[in-house]
């Protein structure tokens, strides 16, 4: 009898579909900032989706923020962050290490932020208890581990979307609908069009969009490696993860995606740290590549580069150098692909990265230094419980993209193209990862796909990019897998801008389902209204003597920007201070992880001549008096301190004669500096 209620139970509630004014799928980061914003607007709300654990991937292991400029992120999105700070003011938080010991890495500052502080690095499991305190006082009802049928679960009369069902059966009746997923699926099953992978430059008149095999530089192989199974022999085979195709010609388009990762939650405090294990499957075969490149010398410090650490003695770790835990080439099929096939593809990653950390730890052919050093670490007990202290969410660094009423490109960010209707900004790097792994004409191994490109400084983002057109849907808008080039995404696609946009975006459905009409005819001067008194930042306002492109002066010989330079850790955009000389803008360390960031310039000669050299740099108090700067190259090797305090914003590096061919390597440590570390260019002059 028990079981019968039961079940009689259970099909009442997948009969009873009740209405919303506003119904989120997608427990992302944006989803619930968006379901938040619905309910301090007073209007009904549910919150839906395949999630499990809410927050993405701020929950899921990206504890290392990608920001940008921070005082271009507010509303809820600055709330978060706030909430974040105010867990680790209590001492309970730090249950693995003294919050004293930490200092205040990654805080925003009184100045800038009052009473209001924030935090911007913090373990998954605070941040996901932030998240659930949100949903618990806004009282939102969420629906767990529901799965929208792709086929047949979107219920649309003409261009109005009135329901959405999931395989469960499980029914959801709504006036607005906003997707949150990485993948955009309710988007794609709406039948709202899209596109997967890159667009051509030539399309939008972009400069960084498309295959891009000879400037792929970043996460590059610095040293020769054969993928030959016998090294150097073709007809041997090639060892796995690289493949002997055509990579394309630069600037055509593909449908390839940037490669995906989890962000994995390390530790090396011995209390809480499981070891890594031997994974079920496990074959020490599919990091041959990365066994010849250490043993062609690539070092410990590269391959713990991305342990950014985070409290608790515990990282944020991500991918870095060329064979890392990027799983390059091995997620083409995900953004259409089934759930089914979705989740082979994620267990294939995390077997992957699980070989790969216990590779790194137990492998005979790895050095015995690394080995030790790698086995100092492991998963935490304390996160990802229910997972086997795994991460829950796979970085989805770029799946569908809509075709909206505004696509986004390059040139948008960069200001060459006007946006009039601000919903909010980025300010982050032009940020792809590498897209594919192949054998160059040489017969070795190379990336390709990375970029790494600074917009000059904060840009706004249109409301266009968040809408579909008028005759696809007028009741959903899409602010994670939004209208956007590849490029442009790449600077998008960071977290607090999801919840930027997952605000607005649910602002918008609300006005206009209060003037009921379609999300496109709503007026922008009412959006903007609104978005302005919950705190969005639409343009951005520099301090007094900062211009929004700081002037470039007229330097003679050549100048080589700070884009142009290969980057070691996590380095910061820079555009306030109005005296640096090359390009748009410059990089700093933020003056966290010293001795783990680097910065290197490798200058290829084309005319001989004694070359005068200069490092450029914007001075200010807060800098480093001790910057160390190795000039390397064939009879060089000289290393000078750099005091960037110094307000003639140059140093002098040497005078070197040069024959052409000649390689010369500039690098900027961070190792013991005594403040903040930046980089904004290099100059030769030819004698």
């Amino acid at each position: 009898m028990r079981n019968a209620l039961l079940i009689l139970a259970a099909l009442s509630t997948i009969a009873r579909a009740e209405h919303y004014d506003v119904v989120v799928y997608g427990g992302t980061s944006a989803g619930v900032i968006a379901a938040v914003q619905a309910k301090k607007m007073g209007k009904t709300v549910v919150l839906v989706g395949p999630d499990k654990h809410l927050g993405g991937l701020s929950s899921g292991g990206l504890g290392w923020t990608d920001t940008g400029n921070k005082a271009v992120i507010g509303g809820l999105a600055r709330d978060f962050y706030h909430r974040i700070y105010l867990e680790y003011q209590k001492d309970e938080t730090w249950k693995w290490q003294k919050k004293s010991e930490y200092g205040n890495k990654g805080q925003g500052t009184a100045a800038m932020d009052g009473e209001n502080r924030t935090m911007w690095i913090f373990e998954p499991s605070v941040a996901e208890r932030v998240f659930e305190g949100l949903i618990k006082e806004h009282n939102i009802p969420v629906f767990r581990d529901q799965w929208l049928d792709r086929d047949k679960g979107v219920v649309k009369k003409d261009a109005r979307i009135e329901s959405i069902t999931m395989l469960s059966g499980q029914k959801y009746t709504g006036s607005m609908f906003i997707d949150a997923t990485y993948e955009g699926d309710l988007m794609a099953a709406a039948r709202v069009p899209y596109t997967v992978g890159r667009e051509p430059k030539a399309q939008f008149n972009e400069t960084l969009n498309g295959i891009v095999a000879a400037h792929s530089k970043s996460h590059q192989f610095e040293k020769d490696v054969s993928p030959y199974k016998i090294p150097g022999d073709k007809t041997s085979g090639l060892v796995p993860r690289i493949h002997d195709g055509d990579p394309g010609k630069d600037g055509d388009g593909d449908k390839r995606v940037q490669a995906y990762c989890f962000r994995m939650c390390l530790t090396n405090d011995p209390a809480n740290r499981v070891p890594f294990a031997r994974p079920d499957g496990y074959d020490p075969a599919q990091y041959e590549l990365l066994k010849r490149y250490i043993a062609a010398g690539w070092k410990w410090g590269n391959i713990i580069a991305k342990f950014d650490p985070i409290p608790n003695h515990k990282t944020d770790t991500n991918n870095h150098g060329a064979f890392s835990f990027d799983n390059i080439g091995m997620n083409y099929d995900y953004p259409d692909a089934t759930y089914e096939r979705r989740r082979e593809i994620i267990k294939e990653h995390e077997l992957y990265q699980k070989g790969l950390l216990y590779f790194l730890a137990n492998d005979p052919g790895i050095p015995e230094d690394i080995r030790t050093r790698m086995n100092q670490w492991g998963l935490p007990k304390d996160e990802f419980t229910d997972n086997g202290h795994w991460p829950h969410q796979i970085y989805v660094r770029e799946a569908r993209r809509m075709l909206g009423e505004t696509i986004i490109t390059e040139n948008h960010l960069t200001r060459k193209i006007p946006t009039t209707r601000s919903i909010g900004m980025g300010s982050y790097n032009m940020d792809s990862h590498n897209v594919q792994r192949y054998v160059d004409p040489r017969g070795f191994a190379r990336n390709e796909g990375d970029v790494q490109v600074n917009p000059g400084g904060p840009y706004p983002i249109d409301y266009g990019a968040l809408i579909p057109r008028e005759k696809d849907a007028v009741n959903l808008l899409v602010p994670v897998a939004c209208s956007t080039t590849h490029i442009a995404y790449g600077s998008i696609r960071m977290e607090p801008v999801f919840m930027i946009l997952g605000q607005s975006a649910t602002t918008a459905a609300i006005l206009a389902l209060d003037a009921g009409i379609p999300v496109q005819k709503l007026p922008y001067d009412t959006l903007k209204t609104r978005l302005e008194k919950d705190g969005q930042i639409l343009e951005y306002t520099r301090p007094p003597g900062a211009s929004i492109k700081p002037p470039s002066l007229k330097l003679d010989g050549i100048l080589i920007d700070d884009t142009a330079a290969e980057k070691l850790g996590n380095w910061a955009s820079g555009t306030l201070n109005g005296t640096q000389r090359i390009g748009d803008g410059y990089l700093h360390d933020s003056n966290e992880a010293k001795g783990q960031k680097t910065i290197r310039w490798t200058i290829p000669i084309k005319t001989p001549a004694t070359y005068e050299i200069h490092l450029h740099y914007p001075p200010n108090p807060n800098r480093a008096t001790n910057v160390p700067i190795c000039i390397l190259g064939p009879g060089i090797d000289k290393t000078i301190k750099v005091n960037q305090q110094n307000k003639e914003a140059s140093a002098h590096l040497g005078t070197f004669p040069l024959k052409t061919n000649d390689n010369l390597t500039i690098t900027i440590d961070t190792k013991d500096t005594d403040g903040h570390v930046v980089a904004d260019g290099v100059q030769l002059i030819a004698k």
